[in-house]
């Protein structure tokens, strides 16, 4: 999204995106101990003579409602331990809708019988068997892009998830899964940041497309370019391992930069007015008013190309533009110079404030219209919050296929949230697979 800062009688108002990063310690991530700090409110800020933003009421810092934990972990409904919860191999349905975690249906993507293991045993590395990937890809929507500092988004995969750097002397080390299919081998990580501080210098992709993400290159509201998350600051337990998530905070001082994550370089991604699905896991506890934490479709220049030059999910509770109804967070669409609960600017009924501890994010866009889904990530099922025509000026897209993670399409900042896993896929999800991709996140177990 662009900015564009108006002062008024109450002070500073954004109406574009901007997420930045601060350091671990000005209302932001915390050091090195890996719990979360109270931090801030975003209040509206005041304008400089020169017109540009500074916050007038606390830093870039906590959500203005909801705050963050001290840690991410939260409560809601046990998971079975990772294990498989479809107890009789879930047969095929006519509509395609899995009942909790059993066979994508005919009638969904087409892959009648496929069962669906999400989470597999808990073992050394809690491997599964069918992962979200798998299940997009039996769909014939196959993920083009996964990332996750959290677990393997592949029932086989058994490489790195992401890089952590040092503090003390600049080196880097991988992360990888415990086992295939399984969670991340935090106690590397553990190992190697001990006695300093550590930041995430680059989040693999777990396609074959290689579309990795390193920290946000210079332009549009990043003069000097992003920076990199705290690799201690979003500490949870996952079917009773620890993981790290990517903790993004947000700023109204250019200077200072911002977390985020980019590749203007990508394969695969939708561009234009092709369809595509995206979706994240996200903390529900983290996050603010300000545009934009998004994850998904952006620019490859780092600039405000014009509406409809990208397509990514939102989480927060941003009214510079739309707005879901209740008093938020809500999972909405960035559009460019736009972001949309629904059809136009006008909160929809159905697109409900979302107030969990972890939160599944779901986008899926075609020509003439997109949808909007979200749900607890600890229990229960997807709630489809807009399915309907595109905003008016943004029919067809012009989706240009870079991806972004914590910032909006043109480097603004000063949003903020948390990721723990996300995929963008080449084609439209059907509602089965999606059904069966929020089944198995359930059963990977976050915050048990």
């Amino acid at each position: 999204m662009s900015v564009v800062w108006l002062a008024g009688a109450g002070g500073l108002v954004a109406c574009g995106s901007s997420d930045t990063t601060v350091s671990p310690n000005a209302g932001g991530a915390s050091a090195a101990g890996g719990s979360f700090t109270a931090g801030s409110s975003n209040a509206a800020g005041s304008a400089n003579a020169a017109g540009a933003p500074t916050p007038s009421n606390g830093g870039a810092g906590s959500p203005a409602s909801g705050g963050q934990g001290a840690l991410i972990d939260g409560g809601g409904a046990p998971s079975t331990g990772g294990g498989a919860p479809n107890t009789g191999g879930g047969a095929p349905n006519a509509g395609g809708a899995p009942a909790s975690g059993g066979a994508v249906g005919a009638g969904g993507n087409g892959t009648a019988g496929m069962t669906q293991n999400v989470g597999g045993t808990v073992g050394s590395g809690g491997a599964s068997q069918a992962a979200p990937c798998d299940i997009y890809g039996a769909g014939n929507t196959p993920c083009v892009a996964a990332h996750s500092t959290v677990r393997a988004l592949f029932g086989s995969y058994d490489g790195k998830l992401y890089q952590v750097r040092r503090a003390s002397d600049k080196t880097t080390k991988d992360i990888a899964v415990l086992s295939p299919g399984g969670y991340a081998n935090a106690a590397a990580q553990d190992t190697f940041c001990a006695g300093t501080t550590c930041t995430i210098s680059l989040i693999y992709d777990q396609t074959s497309q290689a579309n990795h993400l390193t920290v946000t290159p210079p332009g549009g509201w990043l003069a000097n370019g992003g920076t990199e998350a705290n690799a201690t600051a979003a500490k949870i337990t996952i079917s009773g391992h620890t993981a790290y998530g990517v903790y993004t905070t947000g700023s109204f001082d250019e200077a200072v930069g911002g977390v985020g994550y980019r590749n203007n370089k990508t394969k695969g991604i939708a561009t234009g007015d092709q369809p595509e699905g995206i979706y994240m896991v996200a903390s529900g506890k983290h996050y603010n008013q300000w545009c934009c934490f998004d994850y998904g479709n952006a620019e490859t220049n780092n600039k405000d190309n014009g509406p409809g030059t990208m397509e990514t999910l939102y989480f927060g509770t941003s009214t510079q533009w739309g707005r879901g109804s209740g008093s938020g967070p809500w999972v909405m669409a960035d559009l460019e110079d736009g972001v949309f609960a629904g059809g136009s600017f006008a909160a929809p009924a159905t697109n409900t404030s979302l107030a969990v501890t972890f939160v599944t994010a779901m986008l899926g866009g075609k020509a003439g219209s997109f949808r909007l889904k979200g749900g607890d990530a600890q229990a229960g099922a997807l709630k489809t919050m807009y399915d309907g025509n595109r905003p008016a000026g943004y029919d067809p897209m012009k989706k240009e296929g870079a991806i972004i993670l914590g910032v909006g399409g043109d480097n603004s900042h000063t949003g903020e949230g948390t990721f723990f896993e996300g995929c963008l896929t080449s084609g439209y999800p059907s509602d089965a697979s999606e059904n069966a991709v929020q089944a198995n996140i359930v059963a990977a177990g976050y915050g048990h």
